[in-house]
């Protein structure tokens, strides 16, 4: 009898046993899903003044800035202009593309008025574009480190902002690292080559989690980058302000190619629709754009996250303003999902032209993945293992660089 009830106890605890163990096998998920929306941190960008940023399919808004509006005094930093801007944008559910700046035409320089008020401190009031314009007196050592410490302070404050998605840097008109017309003198209106080199150096050491980026004309024989070796060890992105015009390829494309064809592999790359001729703007997203070549093709040539289209929402409708931002940045595809009881397998690739440049994580239940997303080149895939499973799991892409009512979706056909 004992015999007896020591075999049926044997063969109770193989049965749990193998329903364990079965309960435990990694099972193919049915996962239904599509991206209907511009991804956070890409697509058609709009002006933080423009009317139109409320309702139109965008996710980033763009800004000018001037040193001035947050300083004036020697070492006293007034942050509440950038705070409120920020807070505007983040209130539509988008993010913001800063560019501080000390030249703009027609117009003062961007120097506080403790510099200006320097008895060596000489800026120059000249023409450009036909408009009395400011340029600084780049030949002043308090300006110089004025500029380099205001962008320590700056990424103290804001480097892991999620408000805050990429910041653009650089000198001359615009901050687009050119004096095209005016008084072009290094050293003087326009920092020498050395405080380039120093410069691009302090922002690759402050800026740990924001991507910065600088003018493709930052390629020209008025600056180091063309020589420098280090120029490697630099993680700057790319701004394109005249993306699309008819020249593009004869006389931007080598800029890209000189400050490394494939920066976007690490960081951002866009820019901006030209204004060189009117059909540049109203043709930009037309089928074939404005010289025979679609914008998607143009976009993915360059694997750029975001072009600013300021005057998009006057000359096309919110479907190809939508799509038009939906063919930039990355693109999450999810190929296999798996999961037992405890644990969760994934495969996602990227099907978009670059990769997402901050940590996004996928979850099951709210639990993350210890790899993230980040540098997933388009067209290659990479497998996670999450240490949550069930009967149900749900899967999200967690980011914290989003700002609410924010959402990385994806794609998924999984029966």
């Amino acid at each position: 009898m004992c015999s007896q009830l020591r075999f049926f106890t044997t063969l109770f605890f193989l049965g749990v046993m193998s329903l364990d163990l079965a309960a435990d096998e990694l099972r193919p998920q049915r996962l239904q899903s599509n991206i209907v929306n511009v991804q956070p941190m890409t697509g058609i960008v709009l002006w933080s003044t423009n009317e139109a940023a409320s309702t139109a399919p965008i996710q980033l808004e763009f800004a000018y800035l001037k040193y001035n509006q947050v300083v004036q005094e020697k070492g006293k930093y007034n942050w509440q202009p950038v705070e409120s801007l920020l807070d505007e944008i983040a209130g539509r559910k988008h993010q913001a593309i800063l560019r501080w700046h000390d030249t703009y035409v027609g117009e003062s320089t961007g120097a506080p008025a403790f510099i200006k008020a320097l008895p060596n401190y000489r800026e120059i009031t000249e023409k450009s574009e036909n408009k009395l314009t400011g340029f600084p007196d780049w030949s002043n050592q308090e300006w110089q480190a004025f500029v380099l410490e205001f962008y320590t302070r700056f990424a103290e404050k804001y480097d892991r902002d999620p408000r805050l998605a990429f910041v653009q840097a650089g000198f001359g008109l615009w901050a687009e690292y050119h004096i095209y017309d005016g008084p072009m003198k290094p050293g003087e209106t326009f920092p020498d080559k050395d405080f380039q080199l120093a410069f691009s150096k302090h922002l690759t050491s402050q800026f740990r989690e924001t991507p910065w980026m600088i003018s493709v004309d930052a390629a020209g024989d008025h600056t180091p980058f063309a020589k420098e070796t280090v120029l490697s060890e630099l993680s700057f992105g790319l701004f394109d302000d005249s993306f699309n015009h008819r020249r593009h390829k004869k006389e931007n494309e080598p800029n890209w190619r000189t400050l490394g064809r494939d920066r976007w592999k690490h960081a951002p790359t866009g820019g901006e629709f030209s204004f060189f001729k009117k059909k540049d703007q109203q043709e930009a997203l037309a089928p074939q754009g404005p010289y025979g070549i679609a914008f998607a093709e143009q976009a993915a040539k360059f694997h750029v996250s975001f072009i600013i289209g300021d005057d998009q929402p006057r000359y096309r409708n919110a479907e190809v303003i939508r799509q038009a931002g939906m063919d930039c940045g990355y693109r999450f595809k999810i190929n296999r999902f798996v999961a037992s009881s405890t644990a969760s397998e994934l495969e996602i690739e990227n099907t978009g032209i670059a990769p997402i440049y901050f940590n996004a994580f996928p979850a099951i239940d709210g639990v993350r993945s210890e790899k993230s997303l980040k540098g997933l080149l388009p067209g290659e895939s990479r497998h996670f293992r999450i240490a949550k499973g069930g009967r149900a799991p749900i899967l999200t892409i967690d980011c914290d660089r989003l700002v609410p009512g924010q959402k990385i979706e994806y794609i998924a056909d999984l029966h």
